[in-house]
């Protein structure tokens, strides 16, 4: 029997331990990659831009946002705002920003296409539609763009690019679950978006895209991105059939968050886990895994030594460690909280890895999604919408 035991506890010490390099591993591929800018660019030095910049309602930091895109460093760019609804209370704001701007070509377009059960596809069709450039950015309105916005995306295109993309960097979080939302977007979701990369599985993100228009056209246009509930997940999909590669910016682009709430960081992150769900299901399966509270916690119980606790404890702090010091490596937000921030996302993945496989529908901006696979091929048109 106490053989039994022993055996039980040296594979329950071992499996915490390889769940340790896994992660240790990871963080070092990002942190090889973060930062890193491959070159020479293939991209046509100052080739004229469009950023298409779908806009919905009004958040806390909008002005400094959006008013970011009238402030880049670059000759020759255009705005193309897309609002969906004629009385969104943000249009007196674009209205404003626009003539305070003359300098920058800009132009705000009201009403959307509905092609697919995804709202922000929709809002971008019209946008994209009437880009003028070649080269155009798709924009999420919360993006925080430095001066040099463009030429960071511009910088990692290669021949053999489709697509290029930013994740989200969580800043300036107001509160402890604001530090949640941080924790999750960056040391954990950037992460492993980044060691994909740096593995030749780069996923696309709907932050910041950098499209080349006639690549895109085609291959179906931007219609062809309601393929999934997903426009980023369909891009990835897209872009490697046409066998192109997705790459990410050196660094990823800012996003302010100021106050969460545990419910708001909760639905956000479960919506975000079930269309991961349902459009790769694969990837999706282990990320039970990612957090350190569920596999070490059963190593505890089943350990039950107090030699055994004290190995958990080293290879807990050895995890957490590292991924703060990949939040200090890129530049991240850090505060003598986050490690708390850590625990609690770690707490919440199990609850939510679970919940993403009870559902399938999610609720963005008050608009129900079904986010069921559809008939490969199979796009709702503007007539069978209404």
């Amino acid at each position: 029997m106490a053989g039994l035991f022993g055996d039980a506890t040296a594979l329950a010490l071992g499996i915490c331990a390889t769940l340790t390099l896994i992660h240790l591993a990871s963080l070092g591929l990002a942190a090889r990659r973060l930062g890193r800018q491959p070159a020479p660019s293939a991209f046509p030095a100052g080739a004229p831009v469009s950023i298409v910049r779908p806009v919905c309602g009004l958040e806390a930091f909008s002005e400094e946002t959006l008013g970011r895109g009238f402030r880049l460093d670059y000759p020759d760019y255009e705005l193309v705002f897309c609002v969906a609804d004629a009385g969104d209370p943000v249009l007196p704001l674009l209205r404003r920003l626009v003539a305070l701007h003359p300098e920058i070509p800009a132009r705000i377009l009201v009403g959307d296409e509905r092609v697919s059960d995804n709202p922000k596809l929709n809002n971008c069709v019209r946008g994209w539609e009437a880009a003028r450039h070649e080269w155009v950015v798709l924009a999420d309105s919360n993006v925080l763009m430095p001066p040099d916005y463009l030429q960071r995306l511009q910088a990692v295109w290669r021949p053999d690019t489709g697509l290029v993309c930013s994740t989200p960097a969580g800043a300036r979080p107001q509160g402890f679950f604001a530090e949640v939302e941080c924790a999750f977007l960056n040391t954990l979701q950037a992460r492993w978006q980044y060691a994909g990369e740096a593995l030749g599985l780069g996923f696309a993100q709907g932050k910041s895209m950098l499209w080349h228009k006639p690549f895109l056209e085609s291959q179906g246009g931007i219609r062809a991105l309601a393929a999934e509930i997903a426009e980023d997940a369909a891009a990835t999909k897209l872009v490697r059939a046409a066998g192109r590669h997705v790459h990410l910016v050196a660094l990823p682009f800012e996003q302010p968050l100021g106050r969460r709430t545990l419910a708001e960081v909760w639905s956000r992150q479960l919506r975000w886990a079930r269309l991961r769900r349902v459009t790769f299901p694969l990837f999706f399966a282990p990320e039970i895994g990612t957090g350190l509270l569920l596999p070490f916690l059963g190593a505890g119980l089943i350990a039950g030594t107090g030699t055994a606790a004290l190995g958990l404890l080293g290879l807990a702090a050895l995890w957490y460690g590292a991924e703060y010091a990949l939040a200090r490596r890129a530049g991240w937000h850090r505060s003598p909280r986050l490690i708390l921030a850590f625990l609690v996302r770690d707490a919440l993945i199990p609850a939510m890895w679970l919940a993403a496989w009870t559902q399938s529908a999610v609720v963005w901006r008050g608009n129900a999604m079904d986010i069921r696979p559809r008939e490969a091929g199979r796009l709702r048109t503007s007539a069978e919408a209404v």
